[in-house]
Formats: structure tokens, C-alpha cells, sequence
């Protein structure tokens, strides 16, 4: 007999720690790897996406150089691959303004922070039902919801608070609690069901609902101020481009002038909601959009570290 509501209770949980994790923060990127990058970028020849990744960087620099924003929207794939140090150095730079995160990013984000590990096994997780069972995950993330829904605030600056004060042995890992301590805005844009918090009891719909709603508004109007600045969206292929395409609409609904501005999209593939959300579509009244393709744990720093260099240079 199928029921007709699961008594969700009764699942059973394990430790975090005892879980096999396949990412660690020992194989992390150094940043080293972003001191010596310019000049090999600029002797790549002057044609297609080797001048389309010299144009983006002087549209990196020129935005910082002028004041205007600099938008990161990002998958959780971006911290799978060990670019947290990288966006961390970026943040402290003033190179990067705010950043915008689907809901696994806090999952992964936040084991990183605990344990210095994350990424289960699906694969070998699954048949057994305990993929996604991690007691720890939930119990931060949920706690963290619950806390923004009473405090008034958005889930992603919540839960850099709740890390904060738990002082977990890896906060300084943390794009959530480096985002907290630097006071830029790190949004949270979920969607019920797709992660792994949302399986335990201790999810309060209500609460990350009302939170990820504070953080859209938050998102949106970081993007009214978006006008002569740079939107990179980096490793999401639905949910940043659908949220980035809504708060432009919104902003020039309210009659804010968001039309001569930089987009970015990079991936491992060319996807049809990222290339028409954010590359095509936001730009067709100004601006330029840019698609690069390529690995995440390669393209990123390197287009990281020329712009770090050439700041240095103009300052």
C-alpha cells in the first residue's frame, strides 16, 4: 500500500564524519597558481576565446578600476573542484562584490567548514537509501534556515553566521563565513527538493523558503547597480541563469537603467538557459556577453589570477 505522506521521522541518519567524502581541502588550489598567469594569456593569439579572455579580464579590471560590481553566480561544482581559496583571495582583493549560490553550494560549503571534506559516493550511497543521510549537513543547514526566518535575514549571510559562531575547525575554507566576515552579500537561491538538507525533518519549508526570497530581493538589487559592471556565471546551467534573468526584468520593471553591463558564462559545455539568460538575452540592450568553455579548476584561475595582475599593475 502506498502511503499517503512519509513519515520522514523515522530516517536514519550517520555521522558526517564516518562518511567516505571524495573531496578534500588538502588537494585544494594554492593560490600561488594566480601569481604568474598574465603574460602566457597575452601572447595567446588575438582570436576567438583567447581575445574574448583578454577582453573579459580588461572588463574585470575596468569594472574594479570605476567602482562597479562585480557578480560571481555560481554552482556547487565550483567547490568540488577546489576553487574556494581562489574566489576567498578575490573576495579579500575587492575583486569580486557579491556572490550568488544555488542551494548545494551551502551543503558542500558547509561540510567543507566541518570536516574539511565533502562530496559522497552517490553512486555507492544510493541503492542503500543512505545517500544524503549526513546528520551534521542538515542540522547546520536547517538551523541556519531557521535562524534567518527569525532574524529577518537572508539564508546565505545566515548561515556564514552560524558557522562563524560555531567556529568549526575549517571556516577559513568557507566562502559563506569569508563572505560573512568581509560583509559581502552571498546570496542563496534554492529549489525545494533538489538538495540533500531537504530529505531530514529538522527542513522548515517555510523558513528557507522566506530566506531564499530575502536573498533574491538581495540579488536584485545588486543587479540594479549592475550598470557598467561584470555578472560571471560560473558552473550553473538552470537555476543562477533563471534567477539572473528575473532580477533583470525586475530591476528595469522598477525603471533602474541596467543595460551597458558585462556577462560572462563559463562551463564545460555550451547550455542552452546560460547562453540565452545570461549571455544573449540581458545584453541585447547594451553590453556584450562572452561564453567560455572550459574545466572550472583550470579556466577560473587562470582568468583569476591575470586579473589580479593586471590590478596590480594599473594601481
Amino acid at each position: 500500500m502506498i502511503p499517503e505522506h512519509l513519515d520522514i521521522e523515522k530516517i536514519k541518519t550517520y555521522s558526517l564524519g564516518k562518511r567516505v567524502s571524495k573531496v578534500s581541502t588538502k588537494d585544494f588550489a594554492d593560490t600561488e597558481c594566480l601569481q604568474d598567469v598574465l603574460h602566457f594569456i597575452e601572447g595567446l593569439p588575438d582570436i576567438l576565446a583567447a581575445r574574448d579572455l583578454r577582453e573579459i579580464i580588461d572588463a574585470w579590471v575596468k569594472a574594479r578600476m570605476d567602482n562597479r560590481p562585480v557578480i560571481l553566480g555560481m554552482g556547487a561544482h565550483v567547490i568540488k573542484v577546489g576553487l574556494n581559496p581562489v574566489i576567498i583571495e578575490l573576495m579579500k582583493r575587492g575583486l569580486i562584490t557579491g556572490i550568488a549560490c544555488n542551494g548545494a553550494c551551502m551543503v558542500h560549503d558547509s561540510e567543507l567548514a566541518i570536516i574539511g571534506m565533502t562530496s559522497e559516493d552517490v553512486a555507492a550511497e544510493l541503492s542503500s537509501g543512505s545517500f544524503g543521510m549526513a546528520s551534521e549537513t542538515s542540522e547546520c543547514v536547517n538551523a541556519a534556515a531557521t535562524m534567518a526566518r527569525e532574524n529577518g535575514c537572508g539564508l546565505g549571510s545566515a548561515l556564514g553566521e552560524y558557522l562563524e559562531k560555531n567556529n568549526f575547525k575549517y571556516n577559513d575554507i568557507s566562502l559563506h563565513v569569508a563572505a560573512y566576515r568581509m560583509e559581502i552579500p552571498l546570496t542563496i537561491h534554492v529549489a525545494i527538493g533538489t538538495d540533500i538538507i531537504h530529505l531530514h525533518p529538522s527542513a522548515d519549508g517555510a523558513a528557507i523558503g522566506e530566506a531564499s526570497l530575502y536573498d533574491f530581493h538581495t540579488f536584485a538589487a545588486e543587479i540594479a547597480g549592475l550598470e557598467r559592471g561584470l555578472y560571471i556565471n560560473l558552473g550553473s546551467a538552470v537555476i543562477l541563469p533563471e534567477i539572473f534573468l528575473k532580477a533583470i526584468t525586475l530591476v528595469r520593471n522598477l525603471e533602474y537603467k541596467v543595460n551597458d553591463f558585462t556577462t560572462v558564462n563559463m562551463d564545460f559545455i555550451r547550455h542552452y538557459r546560460p547562453m540565452t539568460n545570461v549571455v544573449t538575452r540581458p545584453t541585447g540592450a547594451g553590453g556584450k556577453g562572452y561564453s567560455i568553455v572550459g574545466h572550472h579548476e583550470i579556466m577560473f584561475p587562470l582568468l583569476a589570477g591575470a586579473v589580479m595582475q593586471k590590478m596590480n599593475k594599473k594601481s
